[in-house]
């Protein structure tokens, strides 16, 4: 039975509320990381929720990515979220625009069940705007800062706005608002509700530093700057390495730590990015250690001493320099979404010139107990509490609206 209570703010929040999250897919990436611990947080408050992933594998990234062994989709599941797939193969060749009478039916189905419906980004909208599904509350989660390099999922965003289908869209930053409002997504629509991490997971733990670098054979007195994404051109991969080879040349004890997928060995274009950035130098290679994707971030961020991000575009808050910084490293990052507001105060902001960036990490290592009172004192500003209570107060609020005004029903079902 759906009930009310009052929350610590006056918030007015409705248990029992039914909610279906729709992904493109389960495959390592920041996004999916924050959306699934905010779907766990909410289920665990009360609310019911459930996912349906267009896809249940996904090629990408060099990496083949089963929804069965995705860390998102293995913590979902074991937090009691039920998790189904419209059974999907996404790859390079893949038209994810026609969709089949069993995939719509399912889709149907899912939807029927629910109050109100979060899209993972606005690739899900494809689905979500076919005719004939029921009509829901649409809340669209936004994660980056380059709506017009998406494809076509700004269209079928303001399609979906025109059709009177969206209810809300959460940007997790401000420059995410900034460039949705400036792609033509009307400014009432649009509500930021920042980034946050659980703080009892990522935090300083010496114990968690002297084991990882243990495992990977590097000291405990040696500089460590750890790079955490996936392979893709907006992240700039072949800067980065530039910037390292830079660094390690002029840091002889210095080891870097690359994480995310298509970061590994068996990644050829990696491979190449490497080759060209190294340029054969003696032993450099051998402190480069690729991780690919790992399921213990909070060991790897403990165990550095930077945490840097080299993004030439589409960040908005990225994960990583948050996780990183409330595990003691200090942040590097070029200015691009809101790096440089995450970064001001706790760490150095950066042109997009590797020598400039390699200075930067030296810099980082030796003021790190200069940054370390300011990242201390910011934790409560990146709480994962503060975020999840913003979506359910926001979820509930579009569940109360469309009660008193509800959607015309265009599904039987």
């Amino acid at each position: 039975m759906e009930y009310l209570r009052k929350a610590g703010d006056g918030v007015r929040v409705t248990h029992g509320l039914r909610v279906l999250s729709v992904y493109e897919g389960f495959f390592s990436g920041g996004a999916r990381i924050l959306h699934s611990d905010v779907v766990q947080g909410l289920h665990e408050g009360g609310q019911h929720h459930r996912v349906l992933s267009m896809h249940g594998e996904v090629h990408r990234e060099a990496t083949r990515q089963p929804m069965q062994e995705d860390a998102c989709y293995r913590s979902l599941t074991a937090a009691g979220v039920e998790v189904t797939s419209l059974g999907r193969s996404l790859g390079p060749a893949d038209d994810p625009a026609v969709f089949t009478g069993p995939e719509l039916a399912a889709t149907a189905r899912a939807t029927a069940a629910a109050d109100v419906i979060l899209s993972l980004k606005e690739q899900p909208l494809g689905l979500l705007n076919q005719a004939g599904l029921p009509r829901r509350p649409v809340v669209v989660c936004l994660h980056r800062s380059d709506p017009e390099n998406q494809g076509p999922a700004l269209d079928e965003l303001k399609a979906a706005v025109a059709d009177g289908r969206i209810a809300a869209c959460v940007c997790c930053a401000e420059s995410t608002r900034a460039a949705y409002q400036a792609a033509g997504i009307p400014a009432a629509l649009l509500h930021v509700i920042p980034n946050g991490v659980d703080l009892l997971r990522f935090r300083p733990h010496p114990a968690r530093r002297a084991a990882l670098r243990a495992s990977l054979g590097i000291p405990g007195s040696a500089p460590v700057v750890v790079f955490a994404a996936r392979y893709a051109a907006m992240k700039d991969v072949p800067l980065f390495l530039r910037a390292a080879g830079a660094w390690l040349r002029r840091e002889p004890a210095g080891h870097v730590l690359m994480c995310g997928a298509g970061m590994t060995p068996a990644n050829p274009a990696l491979g190449a990015d490497i080759a060209a950035a190294f340029g054969g130098g003696p032993g450099l290679p051998d402190r480069l250690h690729l991780l690919g994707v790992r399921c213990d971030m909070e060991s790897v961020y403990a165990a550095a001493d930077v945490v840097s991000l080299t993004s030439a575009s589409g960040e908005a808050a990225p994960l990583c320099l948050i996780e990183g910084m409330m595990c003691g490293a200090v942040p590097v990052a070029t200015d691009v979404g809101d790096c440089a507001v995450i970064v001001a105060g706790h760490g150095i902001v950066t042109p997009p010139d590797p020598e400039t960036i390699a200075l930067a990490w030296a810099d980082a290592t030796r003021r790190g107990t200069e940054f370390a009172p300011a990242l201390a004192r910011s934790r409560e500003r990146f709480s994962r509490t503060r975020m999840i209570a913003s979506y359910a107060a926001l979820i509930d609020r579009v569940h109360r609206e469309a009660r008193r005004a509800p959607l015309p029903e265009a599904y039987p079902g």
